[in-house]
C-alpha cells in the first residue's frame, strides 16, 4: 500500500508546536524559579497557550521527537531542581516549595527520576565538589 508523502507545510507547523512547547515550559520555569508565577501549569495549559488541543499537543511532540509533553516538562523540572540542590544552601523543603510542591510529593518525585533523595542528591554533590577542591589544591 502506497504511503501519500506529508506537506512540508505540515512538517513545519509540527517543529512550530514543538519549539513553541519548548520555549513555553523554560519560561514557565523562569518564571517558577524567579516568583512570577505560583502555580504549576499543566499540560493542557500549554496547549490553550499555544491555542490547539491537548491531544494534537501530544500527538505532535511524540510524532517530532518520540516523546510525550509530560517528558520534556519533568525533565525540565528535574534540571531546575538539581541545580537548586547543588548551587543553594536553602532547605529541601523551601526548594519543594518554589517548585510548587510538598515536601513529600518533592521527594517522591525527584526519587522516581533520579533514584535517590533530594537529600542524598546535593550529599553527593557537595562531596563530588569537595573532593574536586582538595584535587585541585594537592596538584
Amino acid at each position: 500500500m502506497p504511503t501519500t508523502p506529508i506537506p512540508k507545510k505540515i512538517l513545519a507547523r509540527q517543529h512550530e508546536i514543538t519549539a513553541d512547547f519548548l520555549r513555553l515550559v523554560s519560561e514557565h520555569l523562569a518564571d517558577i524559579v524567579a516568583g512570577r508565577a505560583t502555580e504549576m501549569l499543566e499540560i493542557r495549559d500549554f496547549a490553550d497557550q499555544l491555542h490547539i488541543h491537548p491531544t494534537h499537543l501530544s500527538n505532535t511532540l511524540k510524532l517530532t521527537t518520540g516523546h510525550s509533553p509530560c517528558y520534556f516538562f519533568e525533565a525540565r523540572i528535574m534540571e531546575v531542581a538539581r541545580e537548586q540542590l547543588r548551587d543553594s544552601t536553602q532547605p529541601v523543603a523551601a526548594i519543594a516549595a518554589g517548585l510548587t510542591f510538598d515536601p513529600s510529593n518533592f521527594t517522591k518525585f525527584f526519587k522516581r527520576f533520579a533514584g535517590c533523595t533530594p537529600k542524598q542528591y546535593r550529599e553527593q554533590e557537595w562531596e563530588t565538589r569537595r573532593l574536586q577542591k582538595t584535587e585541585t589544591v594537592t596538584i
